[in-house]
């Protein structure tokens, strides 16, 4: 087995778990170093008691008995509450931090991570959404120690091997249109939270599932693309391919283009991500070409999807504005989800909150948490 050890925060979401199964048919990937959960205790226990990592991270402390009763074995160390993970991530022993967290609880644990020149396999896009500005700037990301998870910057990571940054025309963002890319306007309006959960393509988490229905999803990946290859937005085209085939195209100055191709499925990102820049021979999917097949494109509609436009404005806009919209665009898809406000609110919620919420503060780890704060409060208070 390899002496590489691999953390993985957010070990019982969908990244965490696929990741998990290819390590489990690829024995001698990694030696797991730690998992984590938020809540899922049962499932983190499960995973522990397969992979028996060193430390165990669970964010509930309420579950604290019910969960050590259930672990068949003794690890060196269970940690509990919020603070755990940015603490392991500063502090504690692996070569490797796959980061699947969702939202801007993640930032913290990638910016330590990076500190300590580790290598990151970054899931949770929100780090970069929301401190790319600080990100970008860590000597560990100008060493190439941040590699994307996501499937359209990995697509992008993959056609850009071997050639030069500055020779990027565009990049094309490809986007699936979610369950919603033929519905009018009217029809929006009455869309339901079990609607906005049934992807076509993908099978994710519930925050990514209604993100990629409002295509804030895509929004926040051209934030993300705009840090990872150093592109202003304005060379970044998002564009709706609903056989998700194509998960992204490079446009060089020459004329040409690149695009990665591959069925919806998540193994490969992940896997490319924690090998990178090796390739491993892995069983994942792989395109029939015996069969007929199409490849559709079709412009994204700004108006039908006012988030998209409202990422791209932020980002655009730069300083706290991206952060100011995650966390109203957090806020606002938790509302949705508890019912508690219509799907057609999100991008209003999303949109007051980017014109009330300012700071003139510079760009810190800690600024940026206070500005969280503070959007996620007022985000709360809107449509009450």
């Amino acid at each position: 087995m390899t002496d590489l050890k691999l953390a993985i925060f957010g070990s019982t979401g969908s990244i965490g778990t696929q990741a998990l199964e290819i390590l489990s048919n690829s024995g001698n990937l990694f030696q797991i170093s730690a998992l984590s959960a938020n809540n899922n205790y049962q499932l983190l226990a499960g995973q522990a008691n397969l992979f028996k990592p060193d430390v165990l991270i669970l964010a509930n402390t309420e579950h604290r008995n019910k969960f050590e009763k259930i672990l068949s074995y003794k690890p060196k160390e269970i940690i509990y509450g919020n603070d755990g993970l940015d603490n392991f991530a500063l502090k504690g022993e692996y070569d490797v931090l796959l980061n699947s967290l969702v939202g801007f609880s993640g930032f913290m644990s990638t910016y330590n991570a990076l500190i300590r020149h580790k290598k990151v396999a970054l899931a949770n896009k929100e780090s970069l959404v929301v401190g790319g500005e600080i990100i970008s700037a860590l000597p560990a990301f100008k060493e190439g120690k941040l590699i994307p998870v996501d499937s359209e910057h990995s697509a992008m990571l993959q056609c850009l091997a071997g050639e030069n940054l500055k020779d990027i025309q565009k990049i094309i963002i490809t986007a699936s249109g979610g369950p919603f890319k033929d519905y009018t306007a009217q029809q929006l309006k009455n869309v339901k939270v079990e609607d906005a959960l049934n992807h076509p393509n993908w099978d994710m988490g519930a925050k990514i599932t209604i993100d990629s229905s409002t295509m804030m999803n895509k929004g926040l990946e051209i934030i993300e693309a705009k840090w990872l290859f150093n592109i202003p937005v304005s060379k970044i085209e998002p564009v709706v391919h609903p056989q998700s085939i194509i998960h992204s195209i490079i446009e060089f100055v020459d004329g040409s283009s690149k695009a990665q191709l591959g069925p919806p499925d998540m193994k490969v990102p992940i896997l490319y991500a924690l090998t990178y820049p090796e390739r491993i021979n892995y069983p994942n999917p792989t395109l029939d070409y015996t069969q007929a097949m199409n490849l559709d494109f079709r412009p994204v509609d700004f108006d039908l999807f006012p988030c998209i436009r409202l990422a791209i404005d932020a980002a655009g806009e730069g300083g706290f504005q991206p952060a100011i919209l995650n966390a109203a665009n957090e806020i606002a898809v938790d509302r949705f989800l508890k019912r508690e406000i219509r799907y057609i609110d999100i991008p209003e919620i999303i949109e007051s909150s980017l014109h009330n919420i300012h700071s003139d503060k510079e760009i810190t780890p800690h600024a940026l948490q206070t500005i969280d704060r503070e959007t996620r409060a007022f985000a709360n208070t809107l449509l009450k």
